[in-house]
């Protein structure tokens, strides 16, 4: 495992579009996501990383509370690798169920859309407005390890901030993680 830290992204820039499935072949636009709400978390992640698997219930828990704000999450595995069977499709499927994740959580095959977005880590989150504009790109909070001793949640402060202002907030600090792996 090696450690990484996301890349420190140029906020207002705007991200590329994708088209992705989820491990049962349904497709998700995310232009089609973005201009239905007021904005998108696009949160790449996995099944095996221990720093993913730490935030998997503080994620879906925030996208709960954002989809009462009009704001859509799409998780992404770009992890489809041989070397790493716990990330597979299939095993997708059975952590959708385990963690009755409720938002899309698509399949990176060949890694192009997390190269696109220079993702890094897992995970590696961002937050875009309905013009796919980056307004936040970093952690989830400030303790991945421990959900007792978190005292910013960051992304969530990030939403916030647009949401009553439509601005970025600043500063913004990395997400860090198991790197991706690349095939």
């Amino acid at each position: 495992m090696v450690l990484l830290e996301s890349l420190n992204l140029k906020l207002g820039q705007t991200m590329p579009s994708f088209s992705l499935s989820d491990p049962l072949g349904n497709n998700h636009h995310l232009d089609t996501v973005c201009q239905s709400h007021q904005g998108t978390i696009v949160a790449f992640t996995c099944n095996h990383c221990p720093y993913a698997i730490a935030i998997w219930p503080r994620l879906i828990s925030l996208a709960k509370w954002a989809k009462s704000h009009q704001i859509a999450t799409l998780a992404i595995n770009p992890n489809i690798h041989p070397s790493y069977p716990d990330d597979s499709p299939e095993n997708m499927i059975q952590k959708i169920n385990e963690w009755d994740i409720p938002f899309p959580y698509l399949v990176d095959q060949d890694q192009e859309v997390a190269k696109q977005y220079e993702a890094q880590c897992t995970p590696d989150i961002y937050f875009l407005n309905q013009n796919k504009s980056l307004i936040y790109h970093g952690r989830l909070d400030d303790n991945w390890q421990n959900p007792d001793e978190v005292t910013e949640q960051s992304l969530k402060q990030a939403i916030d901030t647009f949401l009553n202002t439509g601005k970025s907030v600043t500063p913004q600090f990395p997400s860090m993680g198991c790197s991706i792996k690349w095939q």
